[in-house]
């Protein structure tokens, strides 16, 4: 078994006085990730830089409120976020039973009480356009993720979307599904350039139904 990658010296950096709990979810990952289908098999060696630093750089760009994460999966970004930014309510939106499992055990061993587990999809989300923004990682392309998230968010309320190399072509092939759900002043921002080797791309959008 690869050995997990060595906490970078950015994570202090970036966790503060809540780096411990970050520690403790990180080596959980690394013991029950990949049995429990939350990571691939060659995630270990690059666990803290791909994914874990990878979501909470992200954090400093969510404004204080209650933020939706869809697709949560592993926690990525939602359970690192919530770790990052106490002062911000999480709801990890999650429709597969062993992996709401797995965030609810997180939630309660890392004392996160900023954090509610929601099974289902978000589709079956009941509550309204309620939430201040909506994040997902690697849930799937733009044009199919606006559809699913931009519904949740109140008017004025923000897509906070972590993608990778593709995204600015992703935006371009989005730009129907950006009309039909409202969604205005799409970008991408590179976040964490300063600290990381390799900096987080965001793509951010506002929710103007006015």
């Amino acid at each position: 078994m690869d050995e997990l990658e060595p906490e970078p010296d950015a994570a202090s950096t970036i966790f503060g006085d809540r780096i411990d709990r970050a520690r403790a979810f990180t080596r959980n990952l690394a013991k029950e990730g990949e049995l429990r289908g939350l990571i691939g098999p060659l995630e270990l060696p690059r666990l803290w830089t791909r994914h874990i630093l990878n979501s909470a750089v992200m954090a400093p760009l969510v404004p204080v409120g209650r933020i939706g994460d869809v697709g949560s999966g592993a926690g990525l970004p939602g359970i690192v976020g919530a770790i990052a930014r106490p002062d911000v309510e999480w709801v990890l939106i999650e429709p597969m039973e062993r992996r709401t499992q797995w965030l609810q055990e997180q939630v309660d061993e890392l004392a996160l009480d900023n954090v509610e587990v929601f099974r289902g999809r978000s589709q079956d989300w009941t509550r309204g356009a309620t939430l201040d923004a909506v994040t997902a990682r690697a849930v799937s392309a733009l044009r199919t993720l606006l559809p699913i998230t931009a519904p949740l968010v109140r008017d004025g309320g923000e897509l906070i979307l972590l993608k990778g190399a593709a995204a600015d072509a992703e935006i371009e092939k989005a730009a129907k599904q950006a009309r039909a759900h409202r969604v205005v002043d799409l970008r991408v921002e590179m976040v964490g350039e300063s600290i990381l080797d390799a900096p987080t791309r965001v793509v951010r959008g506002r929710v103007n139904r006015s």
